[in-house]
Parts: structure tokens; sequence; C-alpha cells
């Protein structure tokens, strides 16, 4: 019965299915649990990606033998990830840039966002450096899953507010590198 619940949850999930969002049930006492579940699990499996991930930086790089995270270092970052993107999330999308029908408990955000990084459980398809560009597909699926999600719960008219909530870290990241390599090709000339 709890397997068949979780199945129908990645299932869902995977499928982007709005309705799943929006009904009230999906959030309830066991939510939590199974968005913890989805996260260990996804933990769990970031370690075949991430050591197809140090195995071309090695060679790319002529590193030598990079050692992977450890089980426990992949599970707590893991966790303590989920819980600051909730909290960015949260405070981005029910205290700046709120709805009028916004009403959402920070316990409910976390379950979103835990339950939106269904999509990487295939992650365990990178097995080499050579599948590494799926990591990039299951990324953003994940962000597609997290920005409808955002939007159905945080009672949006319209994907552009959860859009931005999603993506501005992604853009300020971005910014920052190219920032960097401008100024250090500046430097260079």
């Amino acid at each position: 019965m709890i397997f068949s619940q979780f199945i129908n949850i990645y299932l869902n999930v995977l499928k982007i299915n709005k309705n799943y969002f929006n009904n009230k049930n999906n959030f309830g006492e066991a939510a939590i649990y199974f968005a913890i579940s989805i996260i260990i699990i996804n933990a769990l499996i970031s370690i075949i990606p991430n050591s197809a991930f140090l195995e071309f930086m090695s060679s790319y790089f002529s590193l030598g033998k990079i050692p992977g995270p450890s089980l426990k270092a992949a599970v707590i970052t893991s966790i303590i990830g989920w819980f600051i993107k909730s909290c960015y999330i949260h405070f981005a999308g029910v205290v700046l840039f709120p709805n009028k029908n916004t009403n959402c408990n920070f316990r409910k955000t976390l379950i979103l966002t835990g339950l939106a990084q269904s999509p990487l459980i295939f992650n365990f398809l990178v097995l080499n450096q050579v599948m590494l560009p799926l990591v990039f597909v299951t990324y953003i699926w994940y962000n597609i899953c997290l920005i409808v999600g955002i939007n159905v719960v945080y009672n949006y008219k319209n994907i552009v507010k959860s859009s931005f909530i999603v993506l501005a870290p992604l853009i300020f990241f971005f910014l920052y590198i190219l920032s960097n390599l401008a100024g250090s090709s500046a430097t260079l000339i």
C-alpha cells in the first residue's frame, strides 16, 4: 500500500500533473515522509553521476584520482540543501511575491520542494562521463516540476512569478560566473 502510494507520487510528479499539486490530501501527514524518502533516494543515486563527473574532471584536467563523496556526506548535504532551497522558495513565494490567495505554510513548501525532486531519480542512468548531459535534462525537468508546483500551491495566476522564483538563483549564479570570467579575462589583457 505504501509502496503503491510512493509510485503514484513519483508518476504524478514526473507527469507534472497540476491536479496532484492542487489536491490538499497529497500534502497530509505522510507527505513529509514521502518527501524525505525522495530526498534520501536521490542523495544515494547522486553518488553515481558525481563519480562520473569526478572521473571526467580527473581525466580532462589530469588531476589524478579524485575520491567521491561519502554516503553520509551525500545524504546530509542533500537534506541541508533541501531545507535551504525550501526556505528560499517559501520566503520568495510567500513573503516577497505573494498573491492575494497565497496561503501556504512552510511544511507544505518543504513537501513541494522534496516531491519536485522526483525527476532526479533518473540520474542513476549516468554511469559514465558520456551520459553526463542527462544530468542537465533531469535538472531541467526538476525545475519545471518545481515551477508548476509553486504556481499551483501558491495560487499564482500564471507561471511568471514561479519561474522567476525558481530560476532567479540560477540566473544570479550565471551572472556571477560571467562577471568573474570577464574580470579574469580583463586582467589577462
